[in-house]
């Protein structure tokens, strides 16, 4: 058991009044050649056996290449939050440590079909027109990572341009390596725009803007 026995009673409680609508966890994994790719496989299964609304998907990267294309997963383990649509919501690696409780608060808002953004950051994203994909580098023993990864997958849940990568640095080493990833978290918006450490909300949505206005024909 990844999840222990208190824990999961905690879970089941959260589960049962927070959790309304159902959510689908597509697990990208392989039978071999992936660390960590069991255990996301087990977290995930284990969270499902707690309430009847988390809807467990498991696919093989090689097998099910189409189902990984079709969702844009290009490495593994792999995990998609899907809810009434796809809201561009991935893990890359295990969400163990730190960004577990992420993962709960996500699988939560998923579930409600709405995020816990303030009001006035939801309107700013309505400004939003054109594509943002956001990466968030992290580690599992980083605490201020899991306020960057909440804060771009709620981004992706309020608007259909925006898409919001988590990144275990340690399971990927050569593409923290190709974003020069020194410290987490650390936050990359198209590529353009990278910054490093917890941001308060309202300096990561004007982060967001500026991508926008810097990539004005995509």
């Amino acid at each position: 058991m990844l999840i222990p026995a208190k824990e999961q009673q905690h879970l089941r409680d959260i589960f049962a009044s927070k959790l309304k609508h159902n959510v689908r966890v597509v697990v990208f994994t392989q039978s071999f050649e992936c660390s960590y790719c069991k255990e996301s496989r087990e977290l995930v299964e284990e969270l499902a056996m707690l309430t009847d609304k988390i809807k467990v998907e498991v696919y093989d990267f090689v097998n099910d290449a189409d189902k990984a294309r079709e969702l844009s997963i290009d490495k593994i383990p792999a995990i998609a939050l899907l809810g009434e649509k796809d809201y561009g919501i991935r893990f890359f690696g295990i969400p163990a440590g730190y960004e577990f409780g992420a993962f709960v608060d996500d699988i939560i808002d998923v579930s409600n079909r709405r995020s816990r953004l303030a009001n006035t950051t939801k309107e700013a994203l309505k400004r939003i027109n054109k594509n943002i994909n956001i990466k968030v580098f992290v580690t599992p023993t980083c605490p201020y990572c899991p306020k960057m990864v909440r804060l771009a997958h709620q981004s992706a849940i309020e608007s259909d341009y925006i898409t919001a990568h988590m990144i275990d640095s340690i399971e990927f080493p050569q593409l923290a390596n190709r974003y020069n990833v020194m410290a987490v978290p650390k936050t990359i918006i198209n590529d353009m725009i990278e910054f490093e450490g917890a941001v308060p909300e309202p300096y990561f949505v004007q982060y967001l803007l500026a991508a926008v206005e810097e990539h004005p024909h995509t």
